[in-house]
Formats: structure tokens, C-alpha cells, sequence
């Protein structure tokens, strides 16, 4: 037996929905009992991007390319990224191949784990990357002997992957404290579990076609007219112009379209693109579309009145020529992601030009970060995840953007965005503003407070649902009944400072914040600086920035 192309995708696809049916169970496996358990979630956004491309005429080699590319632009948080690589990997491996036995396979498999720990600095072992590395170890091993029996060694690997995923806290002591595997490990398996299913002539459906938490058919028989956010399907052939032939030379047509609309699936292929999308400005996309080639095939459908139309709208021309890469008119910019109104306006008024709404169980994607950089009008491009889940993703982003310098600043917080911004001199070359902001990031000392989402044990602490537990550079150091308290507990680490920036949360009153403003004052010297701002960001009560 041995895998073409569309048994890949239907593998893949299986797999998808296999996580996005225990996408809760894998996020409840997050070790710290704080409310930001999201990688199933991320993983499941992740992955579920690839039921957009459908049933398509390709080899093995092709199909494995746009999956792996559609994944990659569609990761979040560093488990979305770790496997979008994974498969990205696995693509490069079958480069050339119709169909692939169970040699190639776990060829595929090893590729795809060294792309995986290629991105990861430091790889911790005990997490995803270890499972994935002990079942391509595996698969290399066993390949010999399921010569014909693909069905066999995937069980064969499943049964690994599961054993390895069990052993993950003796690797990591942290999961063992915490009596749990390690997520991504466990979505690993999940997502091999959907694989296996596949070639078993089992594929995994979603146990619910209407989730928002991934692409999804829709049935329009189930929506008002008023439902439909965009009203035309628009779908159209282009004969590719000579210049254009080949894999990869259209992006600028799909960066294009990427954002005027939904249910986009976008085919790359030798001399043709073929486009599918639902939007509100069909000749946009077939004037942009002119640039490539000549229309071969259009069909617009008002989705509203469910009938086909012949006539598309001129479009100014002015407008067709908009630009969705910013040309520089400066040399440096800056691309930030946080949450809450308050902190991305005092981003902006540090000269952010570009916020992106994400952070703590809000991961933005691969291709979220990529727009913000290709909308921000500079040479050189600082990006400021500030979250240690989202630096990973930012990286990937930068390694993708060909047309502009791209610079990922590693804050892991919003106070450490902060305090970069505030070293940085704009007469200094991108290097030395770089080595700036990582020693003034040293400086700062992050204090938030938020609940705990289970009972739990971490590094000796007893934690129970509910209760107010408060973190100093995303360690868990103290647990109370209020948030106050933990606030309280923590006053030590207020010796020294200088200049201390209060952020309070959406579900903080002012008249409390106040409080807390006045608790720390007493705590102050008299020459130290307080500021008190309404932050509204979620799950964190309290951001404390001490400098």
C-alpha cells in the first residue's frame, strides 16, 4: 500500500478534526491552572486550515507543499508553529513524489521533526518535540518491516506516540508535579490517532460542522439572507502569463484577496490559479487577477438571492491598483501585539504603528503578524510579541517577509514591549537598537495577578479553583483569597524601583484600582514614580510594571 496526494490530504483533514473534537481535553492539559489554556485551540487553528484547499487533482509532493503552507501561515502560539513545521517538513520530503511507501513516510516523519526542533532555540525535552522525535526514530526503525503495510506501521507508531506522550513527566518535572502529560504531546497523538483512522477507511469528521473555531462548510439553508457577510461567490480561472509560470510567483495575488473576503481557497499551479472566495467586491479580484493573466473561467453567484449573475461591477481603477504592502516612507517601524484598549493605546502613543488584538488564549496567527508587518509603511520592521507563546510564530512571520526587514523583538510581556520602546533611538542602526531594548527587557520585573481555572500543585504551592494566585515573570509565587492579597504579598519585589506602571483589567472597577494604587504607594520610595491606567485586558486583573 502506498499514499498518493488526496489520501495525505484526507489523512490530514482526519486528523484536523480528530484535535478539533478533543481540542478541550488537550487544552485542560496545560500545566499552570491559569485561565490561558489554549493549545488545543492553537493547534486546532492550526491545522484545521487545511480543509479550505478540498479535493484537488495533485501528486503527493504538491498537496504535502500547500498543506504545509497554508499550515504555516495559519499557526498559533508555539504549538501551532512547532506543528505547522512538522508538516512543512514532511512536504519537503515527499518534493517530487506521486505517492510515498512506508520508507518515505517515515522519511517524512524525521524531516518534519528536525524542521520542528530547527525553530525551537532551546528544545525542552518532555513536550511535543520529544514525542514527535521518538516516533520518527520509530518509524526509520520499523520501516523495513511494513514494506506494503502503511495501515500497520501507522498503528504500529500511534501505539509509540502514545507510550512516549505517558513518559513525558518523567522528563519534564513540572508536568509531573502537576499530575498531567504534556499538551502538545498529547495533540500529537490526536492528530496521528486522525491519520491512522483515514487510512483505516475511518476519517474523523467534526462533531460540530458549525464550531467558529475553524474553517467549516456552511449550510446556507440554516441563515437568513441578512446572515450572508459576503454576498458574492466568486470563482474564477487565470491562464497564467509566461512570466508567472511556475509554483510561488502569484503571491502578491493571494496577499491581495487574502483579506477581502472568507472561504477562500486559492490554487497555485504550473500555468493556471484557480480562486474560490466569498466577498462583497468581486471585480477587485478579477482586475487583480488581470495582472497574472487572462480569465479563462468566472462564475459570480449573488449568495443572497441564490442565483448566478454574468455582470461584475467596473471597479475604479485606482482602487484595483491598492497596495496591501505599505511602501516605507521611514526607516523604522513597529508591529505590537496585546490586549485591552488602554495598553494598545499607550502603544500607539510610543509610536506603534500596527496593534495586533491578541495575547493570552487570543494567539495570532502566522499570517496576522505577516499583514500587520506588510501594513506597517518602513525599511525595518520591530515586532514586539510581548508573550512567550507568541515569539515563535513572530519568528516564522519574519522568516516569510522577503520585502521588508523584519526584526522580532523577544519581549514576553507587555511591560517588557514598553520599556524596548522607550530605549529606542532612532539614529542607531537596527542592530544596536535591538542589543538596547534586550538590556533594558532585563531591567523590567513583571507582576500580574489573575485565578486559577482548577485545583492544582505547582513548585510546592497548593492551588484551588478560583482562587487569586499572583505571578512574577510568569511564576507562579504566591495564592490568595483576593487578588489584593497576592498584590500585597508581593511588595518585596518593589525595592529599588524606579518607575512602576500599573495596568488594571476589563474586570477591575476603578474605585479597586485605586486602592491598589494607594497599597502601593505606601510601599514606595518617596522619588519613585506611580502611574495608574485602565489597561482593559482579560485574564490578567493586574499588569505591574516595575523598573
Amino acid at each position: 500500500m502506498k499514499i498518493r496526494g488526496l489520501d495525505f490530504y484526507k489523512m490530514t483533514v482526519s486528523a484536523a478534526n480528530a484535535l478539533d473534537n478533543n481540542k478541550v481535553a488537550v487544552n485542560n492539559m496545560n500545566v499552570f491552572p491559569v485561565p490561558d489554556g489554549d493549545t488545543g485551540i492553537n493547534m486546532t487553528l492550526t491545522l484545521k486550515s487545511v480543509t479550505t484547499l478540498g479535493a484537488l487533482s495533485l501528486s503527493l509532493g504538491d498537496y504535502a507543499k500547500k498543506i504545509g503552507d497554508l499550515v504555516l501561515r495559519s499557526a498559533r502560539g508555539n504549538s501551532g508553529a512547532i506543528l505547522s513545521l512538522f508538516f512543512r517538513g514532511m512536504a519537503k520530503a515527499f518534493v517530487g513524489l506521486e505517492e510515498a511507501d512506508a520508507f518515505e513516510l517515515a522519511k517524512a516523519f524525521e524531516n518534519g521533526t528536525k524542521e520542528a526542533y530547527k525553530a525551537v532555540a532551546n528544545p525542552t525535552e518532555g513536550t511535543i518535540l520529544t514525542v514527535m522525535r521518538r516516533t520518527s526514530e520509530m518509524a526509520l526503525s520499523v520501516a523495513p518491516s511494513y514494506v506494503g503495510n502503511l495501515k500497520g506501521m501507522m498503528a504500529h507508531l500511534v501505539t509509540v506516540a502514545d507510550s512516549e506522550l505517558s513518559h513525558t513527566p518523567d522528563l519534564l518535572p513540572v508536568l509531573r508535579q502537576a499530575h498531567v502529560v504534556d499538551a502538545g504531546g498529547y495533540g500529537f497523538v490526536i492528530i496521528l490517532q486522525g491519520m491512522l483512522a483515514s487510512l483505516q477507511g475511518n476519517d474523523i469528521v467534526a462533531n460540530d460542522p458549525t464550531s467558529t473555531d475553524g474553517p467549516a462548510a456552511a449550510d446556507f439553508s440554516q441563515f437568513d439572507t441578512e446572515d450572508v457577510t459576503f454576498t458574492y461567490c466568486t470563482e474564477c480561472i487565470v491562464e497564467k502569463d509566461p512570466a508567472y509560470h511556475g509554483e510561488g510567483m502569484v503571491s502578491e495575488f493571494y496577499r491581495y484577496i487574502a483579506d477581502k473576503g472568507d472561504s477562500l481557497v486559492f490554487v497555485d499551479d504550473e500555468e493556471i490559479i484557480k480562486v474560490h472566495i466569498h466577498t462583497n467586491n468581486p471585480g477587485k479580484v478579477l482586475e487583480k487577477a488581470l495582472k497574472f493573466g487572462s480569465l479563462s473561467k468566472i462564475k459570480i453567484e449573488n449568495m443572497r438571492i441564490q442565483h448566478s449573475t454574468k455582470v461584475v461591477e467596473e471597479q475604479d481603477a485606482a482602487k484595483a491598483k491598492e497596495q496591501t504592502i505599505a511602501s516605507p516612507v521611514k526607516t523604522y517601524g513597529f508591529v505590537s501585539v496585546c490586549m485591552g484598549d488602554g495598553i494598545s493605546r499607550t502603544f500607539k502613543e510610543l509610536g506603534v504603528d500596527n496593534v495586533i488584538y491578541g495575547g493570552q488564549t487570543m494567539n495570532p496567527s502566522t499570517q496576522d503578524i505577516l499583514d500587520a508587518v506588510y501594513q506597517t509603511p518602513s525599511e525595518v520592521v520591530f515586532v514586539f510579541p510581548n508573550n512567550k507563546n507568541i515569539q515563535l510564530v513572530a519568528q516564522e512571520a519574519a522568516n516569510l517577509c522577503e520585502e521588508k526587514k523584519v526584526i522580532v523583538v523577544p519581549t514576553r510581556n507587555v511591560p517588557q514591549g514598553i520599556s524596548s520602546l522607550l530605549v529606542f533611538d532612532e539614529g542607531a542602526t537596527a542592530e544596536e537598537n535591538l542589543l538596547a531594548m534586550e538590556e533594558a527587557m532585563a531591567n523590567v520585573t513583571c507582576i500580574t495577578t489573575t485565578h486559577a481555572v482548577r485545583d492544582s500543585e505547582i513548585d510546592g504551592l497548593v492551588i484551588h479553583d478560583g482562587q487569586a494566585m499572583g505571578l512574577v515573570n510568569e511564576k507562579i509565587k504566591c495564592v490568595a483569597d483576593t487578588r489584593e492579597e497576592c498584590i500585597m504579598n508581593l511588595t518585596d519585589h518593589l525595592e529599588n524601583v524606579s518607575y512602576v506602571t500599573v495596568f488594571y483589567g476589563a474586570d477591575v472597577t476603578e474605585a479597586d484600582a485605586e486602592k491598589v494604587y494607594t497599597m502601593l504607594n505606601g510601599h514606595l520610595d518617596d522619588d519613585t514614580e506611580i502611574v495608574l491606567v485602565d489597561g482593559g485586558q482579560s485574564v490578567y486583573d493586574y499588569i505591574i510594571s516595575l523598573e
